[in-house]
């Protein structure tokens, strides 16, 4: 991972755009970790990880509340991937 103090990231922008094509960027201020930059493929990657991630856990959960007697889970999901409850 590159790493880049705020001030070079801030006089550098285009430099830093570069860079997080290839791998990520930390930016430190006051030598502390502040952010990551990461290009916009990883981000989606990223993304779509969550996603199936949720996906799991739903469907362990939809199988929990099954042999606990049912519930309108499908509905829930279904508000939820549709993006009501954000």
């Amino acid at each position: 991972m590159n790493i880049l103090n705020a001030n070079e990231a801030k006089t550098n922008f285009g430099n830093l755009l570069l860079k997080a094509q290839n791998e990520s960027v930390q930016i430190n201020r006051n030598g502390k970790p502040v952010a990551v930059v990461i290009s916009f493929d990883e981000y989606e990657r990223i993304e779509e990880l969550k996603l199936k991630l949720l996906q799991d856990r739903a469907a362990e959960a939809k199988i929990e509340l099954k042999n606990d007697g049912g519930t309108d889970f499908d509905v829930f999901f279904d508000e939820l991937m549709s993006g009501k409850h954000d």
